[in-house]
C-alpha cells in the first residue's frame, strides 16, 4: 500500500435535539444546499444545481429552520437570497470541524503508512503478505 493510493472521506453530522421538536441533522446536504444558494442567489437555482426539486429544497430548509430556531436566508425578493449570520456562522463552524476531522485523518494514514514501512524495512516485504489459509 503507497500512502499515495489512499485517502480519507469523513462525513460529519451534526445532530441536534430540541425539547418538543423532532430530531434534527445537519450535514452535507443541508451545508452544500446553503452554500449554494449564497454562490446562486436563490433556492430554486441552488436545488437546479444540486439535481433536486425545488419543493424538496423548500421543505428541506423549513425543516431546518424550524429545528434551529433561525432563518437560514434572508429572502430579498426579486434581488434573491443570501444566508443570514446565523447560517454563515453555522456553515463555518461546521466546514472548520470537517477539515480538522479531514486533517486529524490524514495524520492518522501518514502514521499507518509509516509503520508499515517500518515493519517492511525490519523484515522485508513479505512481511506484510498474508497467504491464504494461514
Amino acid at each position: 500500500m503507497k500512502r499515495s493510493d489512499v485517502t480519507a472521506d469523513v462525513g460529519l453530522y451534526l445532530k441536534m435535539e430540541r425539547p418538543g421538536s423532532r430530531l434534527f441533522g445537519l450535514g452535507r446536504g443541508v451545508v452544500s444546499l446553503c452554500e449554494l444558494v449564497e454562490r446562486e442567489g436563490s433556492l430554486n437555482r441552488a436545488a437546479k444545481v444540486m439535481g433536486m426539486a425545488y419543493s424538496k429544497a423548500w421543505r428541506i430548509t423549513k425543516e431546518s429552520e424550524e429545528s434551529l430556531g433561525f432563518p437560514l436566508f434572508v429572502r430579498m425578493g426579486a434581488q434573491g437570497s443570501r444566508l443570514t449570520p446565523e447560517a454563515r456562522a453555522l456553515i463555518d463552524g461546521y466546514r472548520s470541524i470537517e477539515r480538522k476531522l479531514m486533517d486529524a485523518a490524514d495524520q492518522a494514514l501518514d502514521e499507518i503508512a509509516e509503520r508499515l514501512q517500518a515493519i517492511k524495512d525490519e523484515y522485508g516485504p513479505e512481511a506484510l503478505v498474508v497467504s491464504e489459509g494461514t
